[in-house]
């Protein structure tokens, strides 16, 4: 070893000796610096990673690399000195590895000056440093493999030029045959074989900060077989002109064959090992979580995961077919025996082509493919198949794969969020296996029906049939339930009203009537209990026998996991406000939401949640009546979920420019009750997303009107600064658009019992205003196009109150029993009450109190999940921008199943984005970074000449001596 380090120390003095490290180490600064903030135009991208730095590294290394290795050998074969070198009491093996190590160091410094690139990202933007690790380790690796290539190729001519050029060629090659460039021309399984041949495919592997010991050991066989190639060829030179082969000479040659030999079959026996990984990003976002691997050990049948891809397809998805792979056979890794992962090319295989088609309705997609020749349509496969026993479910590229503009425009295809959504099919269809109609067989533990219910002689004719069809109920559940339902019926008036006080005290249970006329009050309420759980059971409002079965089952649901849900969807009528036209504004919005869940339709015009509901969602509510108020109080009070995105001002995004009014929605005074208030203002905030505006100017005389990107306040750029930290709402979410928002303001005195969740925030720089007028005056506020007032800070936008509420119809009568023909006369009053004679006796119940389950969640926001403000958001951004539904679906999941799969979602490797920047402010950070790779080069040169000194001196005094030595 010291005689390796002597040589390399030896080798690294010439390097810096001469201009060539330096032009080196300026050369390689200027391609990457240029490349990073014109070529990849970073600040454009608005990305903070460091993809950039080592995206053109591949191709970068093999010019820089060839430049410093070809006169490493040449140039001692030109001047003669090689065969001193071969005359020295050195080996070979160790002149050849001090010479590497001399490459690899000056690369090493290299690498090093770029640090404050990295530095620049982390104080711009959140960076995962597990990439950015990743990248140098794969960097060094591959200029290793290149450096071994260009010693070897040096070691093989006396001419550095063609040294150079043959160094090229073949470390060209090594990249190309994993690049797309060629893989795209054969079908899958050639270019897989030729991306694990290729540099660039490994290479960009280790860059996403997952280190497989494959990648790894591919790098270091490539060096380790061109490195014996030299250390023979040396060999070679000295035994020339020796005369004929001897056998020390075969020894040599076949002890080359076979150290190449085995750093080339290593390849071939790790290539079955996968397991053999670390995923050191943050969060390990490309290793199977936690979750998944809980839903897989509950796995009791073999279940099949398929993956149909086509060995032709779109440019933009085969790049992602070897990833999906990838991540599918790490589910088969982490369940054994339990999980069967195949992949398939149906048009390849026209039997299981027509299985999909027919059993899985899974059908080849059209694409169409442009090029600078031709442009022709290709049907492909793009889909996963997740089945157990006789459950299936299917995911398509739609599913998996998300569209993003990069800053020319260009389309790029990712993949979204993909263990996410096949753990939740894989879930979906084992809870559909296992439970087989049975709600019971997802409750772990044993779970009370409790009713309190007046005797016969009290309750009105339906309630006493009802009575008895709740008994034939509880008797069939307590069948299916093998000992996990109890049942309880009391009396509250039997034991001197003691338990009816008790039951109005906990959980707010008043004494019910038919009608404002019959003072008879009876009792007919029931609950679920488990432990602290409780989750009331709701009458039904036709007093039938099956929706009562119904509403008990959806209570039941909420003690299981896994069960579709039912979500109650209030949306505003189409004569309300900007939806005049009729058109539904909130298509994306419903569908989405019925992928997970069932979704009723609801106006609430009845005074009554539909049967069943599991969570109430009312979206940009106007002028509630108090019906409606009612029905969404009283499902609060049973220990629901409401989630609420209102606003008391109706924007209109019509063809006549932006306009905005304000109109009340109906829970002013509901909100009130419980310490909350949606201002009547509007936040606006720097830190929002430009919009395409009309802009007004003239020119030579004439008023032109053009469309311009603007920043505009009132669209809301929430990052990860404003989102709550580490809250399954908002997780997977790199942003999230509040359009034309109001600040919500909730009483930490009313409060103080409930637990309160800021999920998002604005910046500290937002204000607010009671202006109805949103469009930019910029000839008055030339900086912003609004005034700015002086008071400005963070404004709360959405949040989550959880805990016990009060009823704001405390001590009210029920607007359910107020006469319909109110005014009328008493002949009609008379002709009504005959008519009503066979419809159902309508029950007038107030729950006073809620559990403390009960949630409130709410969006200062009723435009921001409308088709329009989606649309508007989508090109702004040139993305498909769905983050606003997808934080509402979110919300939901959290509610109703907790943050099981959200974990997952949470993880996901979603894009991290830089913070705004003005072009001043990117200017000085370009500059800064130019600034500090010239201190780089400065403080090499100057740690190089005091080395010289040091070296200068350390003679002088062995001269002094006597100078035998020297």
């Amino acid at each position: 070893m010291p005689d390796v380090l002597r040589v390399a120390r030896k080798e690294m003095a010439a390097f810096f000796g001469s201009p060539v490290a330096y032009i080196f180490l300026a050369a390689f600064l200027a391609v990457t610096l240029f490349v990073f903030f014109w070529v990849e135009t970073f600040f454009a991208r608005n990305l903070a990673d460091v993809r950039p730095l080592f995206k053109w590294m591949p191709i970068l290394l093999i010019f820089l690399v060839a430049a410093v290795t070809m006169r490493m050998w040449s140039e001692e074969r030109r001047s003669g000195t090689l065969e001193l070198l071969m005359t020295l009491p050195v080996s070979p093996l160790r002149l050849v590895l001090g010479k590497f190590l001399a490459c690899i160091g000056l690369i090493a410094v290299a690498l090093l000056l770029t640090l404050p690139l990295t530095i620049t990202v982390a104080i711009l933007g959140p960076l995962d440093w597990g990439p950015v690790i990743g990248g140098y380790l794969a960097t060094l690796l591959l200029a290793a493999a290149y450096t071994a290539i260009g010693l070897y190729i040096s070691c093989r001519t006396d001419n550095q030029i063609v040294s150079l050029i043959g160094t090229v060629l073949i470390c060209t090659l090594f990249y190309l045959i994993g690049s797309n460039t060629l893989t795209d021309l054969f079908g899958q399984q050639v270019s897989g074989i030729m991306a694990l041949l290729g540099t660039g495919s490994r290479f960009e592997s280790i860059t996403r900060g997952v280190l497989d010991l494959r990648d790894l050991y591919y790098y270091v066989s490539l060096a380790g077989v061109f490195l014996t190639l030299n250390v023979y060829a040396l060999e070679r030179l000295r035994w020339a002109g020796a005369g004929p082969v001897g056998h020390g000479h075969r020894q040599w040659r076949i002890a080359a064959v076979l150290f190449i030999a085995n750093f080339v079959v290593a390849n071939f026996w790790l290539q079955p090992i996968g397991w053999a990984r670390a995923d050191i990003t943050e969060g390990q976002v490309y290793s199977i979580s936690p979750a998944t691997r809980l839903y897989l050990s509950h796995l009791q049948e073999p279940l099949l995961i398929r993956g149909y891809f086509s060995a032709k397809t779109h440019p933009l998805l085969a790049p992602l077919v070897p990833q999906l792979k990838n991540l599918l056979k790490e589910y088969a890794v982490v369940g054994g025996e339990r999980v069967r992962v195949s992949f398939v090319d149906p048009q390849q295989n026209p039997e299981l082509e027509r299985e999909a088609n027919k059993n899985y309705g899974i059908r080849p997609v059209p694409f169409r493919i442009e090029s600078k020749y031709q442009a022709s349509v290709v049907n492909s496969y793009f889909h996963v198949l997740v089945k157990y026993g006789d459950q299936y479910g299917t995911l398509n590229f739609r599913d998996l794969t998300e569209i993003k503009s990069g800053p020319d425009r260009e389309l790029r295809v990712e993949l979204h969020n993909p263990e996410y959504q096949i753990t939740r099919t894989i879930k979906k269809v084992l809870y559909a296996y296992r439970g087989g109609g049975n709600v019971f067989s997802h409750i772990t533990e044993p779970v009370t029906f409790q009713g309190f219910i007046s005797s016969d002689s009290l309750l009105p004719a339906d309630l006493v049939k009802l009575r008895e069809d709740l008994a034939a109920i509880l008797d069939e559940l307590a069948t299916q339930a093998n000992g996990k339902l109890k049942v309880q019926i009391r009396n509250p008036r039997a034991d001197g009203a003691a338990l009816a006080r008790k039951i109005q005290k906990k959980y707010g249970f008043q004494p019910m009537v038919t009608s404002l006329l019959d003072p008879t009050q009876f009792y007919f309420y029931m609950l679920l209990r488990r432990g602290d759980q409780s989750v009331p059971v709701p009458l039904p409002q036709s007093l039938d026998k099956a929706d009562l079965k119904r509403n008990i089952e959806a209570a039941l649901k909420r003690f299981a996991t896994g069960l579709l849900k039912t979500i109650a969807l209030y949306t505003p009528s189409p004569e309300s406000g900007y939806y005049a036209q009729g058109i539904a504004q909130f298509q994306a919005l419903e569908t989405t939401l019925r992928e997970n869940a069932a979704v009723r339709k609801t106006d609430l015009s009845s005074g009554r949640v539909p049967t069943g509901t599991d969570l109430l969602l009312v979206v940009s509510p106007w002028e509630l009546d108090e019906k409606q108020l009612f029905a969404i109080d009283q499902f609060l009070m049973r220990g629901g979920t409401v989630a609420i995105a209102a606003s008391p001002f109706d924007v209109n995004l019509g063809g006549g420019g932006l306009t905005a009014k304000k109109r009340a929605t109906g829970l002013e005074k509901w909100l009130a009750a419980k310490g909350i208030d949606i201002a009547d203002t509007m936040v606006l905030d720097p830190r929002n997303i430009a919009l395409p505006i009309p802009v007004e100017r003239t020119v030579g005389g004439i008023r032109v009107r053009e469309i311009r990107s603007l920043d505009y306040p009132y669209l809301i750029d929430i990052r990860q600064h404003g989102m709550l930290a580490e809250s399954p709402i908002t997780a997977g979410l790199e942003r999230v658009a509040m359009t034309w928002a109001s600040p919500l303001q909730i009483a930490a005195q009313a409060n103080k019992d409930r637990k309160v969740s800021r999920v998002l925030q604005s910046s500290p720089r937002a204000w607010t205003s009671d202006s109805q007028t949103i469009e930019p005056n910029f000839r008055r506020y030339p900086r912003t196009g609004f005034a700015i007032p002086e008071d400005r800070g963070r404004k709360l936008l959405a949040a989550v109150v959880q805990g016990r509420f009060q009823s704001y119809f405390k001590d009210k009568p029920s607007p359910l029993l107020e006469r319909k023909s109110t005014g009328e006369d008493k002949k009609k009053e008379e002709k009504a009450s005959a008519a009503d004679e066979d419809a159902p006796t309508t029950i007038g119940a107030v729950i006073e109190r809620s559990p403390a389950s009960a949630r409130l969640i709410l969006f200062g926001s009723n435009s921001f999940l409308s088709d329009t403000a989606l649309d508007l958001i989508a090109n702004a951004t040139r993305t498909q921008y769905m983050s606003s539904v997808q934080l509402v679906q979110n919300a939901i999941e959290w509610s109703l199943e907790g943050p099981g799969l959200l974990a997952i979602r949470g993880r996901s490797h979603y894009s991290r984005l830089l913070e705004p920047l003005s072009q001043d402010a990117q200017r000085f950070w370009e500059y800064l970074n130019y600034a500090a790779a010239l201190c780089g080069l400065a403080i090499v040169f100057g740690v190089q000449r005091l080395a010289w000194r040091r070296r200068e001196r350390y003679y002088l005094d062995v001269l002094k001596q006597g100078g035998h030595a020297a």
